[in-house]
């Protein structure tokens, strides 16, 4: 089942380069066509500012704001489509549903734009789902991420003018409820058949080269002529120190 998942496809690439061109596409419209298009952003506590759940994550105030959250969005999309290919699509969807009403919620007033939020839901999202799936991949991909935006924890606080900590706040925590709520959406840590409920012990060939003591039995053929015919031959094995 995990090999099955773990597998790539033209959707880890087209999808999340589809993304982010989607917003460069609407920051042009916006540079060149309709500057007004930025202030469809999320305003708290206002109904009119419901609209910008939707919208906000498009809109960007400059080339560096949109430079600086394409990159980590390219990177993290396209790590939450290979390794979580059934259920990247809602995750992104309910990610940005979520973490936008959250920032609608606990906001200060004003205009929040950006993808940011976004990309705090995808860091939370993928971090906490590795560790709790328990799969060596997810887990190894869980360190990556902290590795490479684990500095990002800070501007969970209002420790910057401008910034919009409450979007970033709520991203990290839409990551970390979507990855309870997709608890069994992902593949389980193979096991060896040892390890299941289905195993015999006398069934199992490797094990049939030991007796109840844990001494090697060899098997040999009892007829050359007939080879599914067998005979057991007890060998001991006793260890000696050698004499100096």
């Amino acid at each position: 089942m995990a090999q099955q998942q773990f597998r790539y496809s033209n959707s880890v690439i087209v999808f999340p380069l589809l993304l982010v061109f989607s917003i460069w596409l609407v920051f042009w419209y916006q540079v060149r066509i309709d500057s007004g298009i930025r202030y469809f952003g999320i305003y708290p506590q206002k109904i009119e500012g419901l609209l910008g759940i939707f919208t906000s994550p498009f809109l960007h105030s400059g080339l560096s704001h949109l430079y600086n959250n394409s990159i980590p969005l390219l990177i993290l999309s396209m790590a939450l489509f290979y390794f979580y290919n059934k259920i990247a699509w809602r995750v992104l969807f309910f990610g940005m549903l979520i973490s936008g009403l959250l920032t609608w919620v606990i906001g200060k007033s004003g205009n929040h734009i950006g993808a940011s939020g976004v990309i705090y839901m995808l860091v939370s999202f993928i971090f906490f789902k590795g560790i709790i799936a328990k799969h060596y991949r997810l887990i190894a991909l869980s360190l990556i991420i902290i590795f490479l935006y684990g500095s990002m924890i800070w501007y969970v606080f209002p420790i910057k003018d401008g910034m919009s900590w409450e979007g970033h706040l709520g991203g990290l925590i839409t990551g970390f409820l979507l990855a309870l709520f997709f608890k069994s959406k992902v593949a389980k840590p193979e096991k060896y058949l040892w390890e299941t409920e289905a195993y015999n012990e006398e069934d199992d060939p490797f094990m049939k080269h030991f007796d109840e003591d844990g001494n090697f039995i060899e098997i040999l053929p009892e007829d050359e002529n007939e080879d599914e015919s067998t005979t057991q031959r007890e060998i001991n094995y006793i260890y000696k120190e050698s004499e100096e």
